[in-house]
């Protein structure tokens, strides 16, 4: 969870939408328990005083002999019926009364048939139990009203006049009003009102309502997220060389002005590296004429050596002349990226070199599909395996992939480089062997070239000694999200079948003849 809300945006949003609905809700139930309480409390008197009217009236409208079972018969768990003779003055006599009476038990089923009994159930003796609690309880509490009030004409359903009394401050009521004969019917009520904001309907409609914000909150995040995807897509396949085309510029302020900017940086790259090639181009270009003319004149030299020297020098000026613009016709030629089969391709380039007398091995590996710029990426390992030929004898190439990326290995049996040239035989023209000889030492541009193209591509290559000799490292990133990359590309497979790099080698492989 704490890393999905470090890295999704979508996850955050909705996060903090779902903390937003949590903190209104509870301030809108915390605003509404009061008023609901006030109208539970209002609901249960109406009930009350509605009931205790209806039992007045059928005390008055039955024979004075059925009084008793009538009021027995009337009662519920939390109210209780009773006659007086005269009115009940003493208000906390009344009231002590009232308690002890709601605190009694209702008669069982068992007694039903015996005369002057009524009807008990066992909710009703819970409920009963309940108030007795509650009963106890109220002893200690304050009072709202210490004594009898006159009910208003407007609050009371008969026409007669009736006395209120507040038992205790659980929504405890009593009430008695005169009946025709004289005598005063005396009403308890005591009811536990629960006011709880949390229900089974108010969870659930809680519940849906979180659910289709969090739905609304993804779509719109994912929406508002869709250009910085394509910006950062963009921005990874103009880092690996590739042709990327302008962004939209449309949208809101915030993401047109980050597209404007990406479009200027992705033109202005572009006329960079243009103005560097076209550079080199007419510095090679323009090299070509001096070269010559001083081989013409060269030919004039009478000292044989000195002319064979000279001769030399120039031919090797001319060489680095042409290595010069077939490097910035390559950066010129704008090739196409697509999707290939990497282990196949370098498998390939290892069976060419085999066949015209290189000592060259590859490891099998696991198909491995990857997106790139496939003949820039070949010349870059055909100079790493040719550079582990010329001064290792022999090359041993190995592809794997992990989740990091995938690496090209080259390992030879050669005497290594020392450390501190590492970095700076990458430097165009640099070569550690000291004869010039461009048959054993190279213009110097190889590691260059293929440092160059791969770090087009998003990767590098890095230089290690072994106990057997250099090893040289092809690390490329993962196609980045939405670039085409096959899924079925075997990666998983290469990560657990590969042998390890110090595993070891496999027999080359034939030499042509």
């Amino acid at each position: 969870m704490i890393r999905l809300w470090s890295r999704s945006l979508t996850a955050r949003f909705v996060a903090i939408m779902l903390l937003a609905l949590a903190f209104s809700q509870g301030v809108s139930f915390l605003l509404s328990m009061d008023e609901r309480g006030q109208a539970l409390g209002k609901a249960a008197k109406a009930e009350f005083l509605s009931r205790s009217a209806s039992v007045a009236q059928l005390l008055e409208s039955t024979p004075p002999e059925l009084r008793a079972d009538i009021l027995r018969a009337s009662g519920t768990g939390y109210s209780r019926f009773w006659v007086t003779p005269g009115f009940p003055a003493d208000a906390a006599a009344w009231r002590e009364d009232a308690r002890h009476r709601l605190a009694e038990s209702l008669p069982t089923v068992a007694t039903l048939a015996t005369p002057g009994h009524a009807w008990a159930t066992g909710d009703d003796e819970m409920s009963v139990a309940g108030m007795s609690t509650q009963a106890g309880a109220a002893e200690t509490q304050p009072l709202d009203r210490p004594s009898w009030v006159d009910m208003p004409a407007y609050a009371w359903p008969l026409s007669r006049p009736a006395k209120f009394l507040i038992l205790d401050d659980a929504n405890g009521m009593g009430l008695t009003v005169r009946l025709q004969d004289g005598s005063w019917l005396c009403s308890a009520f005591g009811k536990k009102i629960v006011n709880s904001i949390w229900s089974s309907q108010s969870l659930l409609s809680l519940g849906v309502t979180a659910l289709v914000l969090s739905i609304s909150a993804a779509f719109i995040a994912r929406w508002m997220t869709r250009p910085m995807r394509r910006l950062a897509v963009a921005a990874e396949a103009l880092g690996r060389g590739e042709g990327v085309e302008p962004l939209p510029e449309n949208g809101p302020d915030d993401i047109r002005q980050a597209a404007i900017a990406f479009n200027l940086m992705r033109a202005r790259l572009q006329r960079f590296v243009e103005d560097r090639t076209r550079m080199l181009a007419a510095i090679g270009h323009d090299l070509r004429t001096p070269i010559t003319s001083l081989r013409l004149r060269t030919e004039f030299v009478s000292d044989d050596e000195t002319r064979e020297r000279m001769l030399a020098t120039l031919d090797e000026l001319r060489a680095m002349t042409e290595a010069t613009l077939a490097f910035s016709r390559e950066e010129a030629a704008e090739e196409p990226t697509r999707n290939v089969d990497l282990t196949a391709l370098v498998e390939s380039l290892c069976d060419d070199l085999i066949e015209i007398g290189h000592q060259v091995s590859f490891v099998e590996a696991p198909r491995i599909g990857y997106r790139c710029r496939a003949d820039a990426l070949r010349r870059a390992v055909r100079n790493l395996v040719e550079n582990a030929v010329r001064y290792g004898e022999r090359a041993r190439v190995a592809v794997r992939s992990h989740s990091g990326g995938i690496e090209i290995a080259i390992e030879d049996d050669g005497p290594g480089i020392p450390t501190e040239t590492m970095e700076q035989v990458f430097a165009p023209f640099f070569r550690l062997e000291n004869s010039r000889n461009r048959e054993t030492g190279g213009i110097g541009l190889g590691l260059s070239i293929a440092r160059n193209i791969v770090r087009h591509h998003g990767g590098d290559v890095t230089l290690s000694n072994t106990d057997s000799g250099l090893r040289a490292v092809i690390a490329l990133p993962h196609a980045a999200p939405g670039d085409g990359r096959d899924a079925d590309s075997g990666e998983g497979k290469a990560r657990s079948r590969l042998p390890a790099w110090h595993a070891p080698s496999p027999r080359p492989k034939p030499a042509a003849v």
